[in-house]
């Protein structure tokens, strides 16, 4: 897995888009509270359980997986 040029600006516009995906949708209200770790992978959770992204084999999903996988994601939008 090779890290992206710019991750950590994608990772965070990941989070920005799918915590607005989450909340349009009506499935979470995110609190203040929430951490980073635990929306990376609720968003995540939630892209694969709507096939808007491919899942990482279970045994593979890790917290380091998650984010490149959510900061690709974030590249590939407008």
């Amino acid at each position: 897995m090779k890290k992206l040029k710019n991750e950590n600006e994608l990772v965070k516009k990941a989070i920005d888009e799918g915590v607005k995906y989450g909340e349009s949708r009506g499935v979470v209200e995110f609190e203040a509270t929430d951490s980073a770790n635990d929306k990376l992978l609720y968003i995540y959770r939630l892209l694969v359980h709507d096939k808007v992204i491919q899942p990482i084999p279970e045994d593979q999903v890790s917290q380091k997986a998650v984010r490149h996988k959510l900061a690709i994601w974030a590249s590939k939008l407008k």
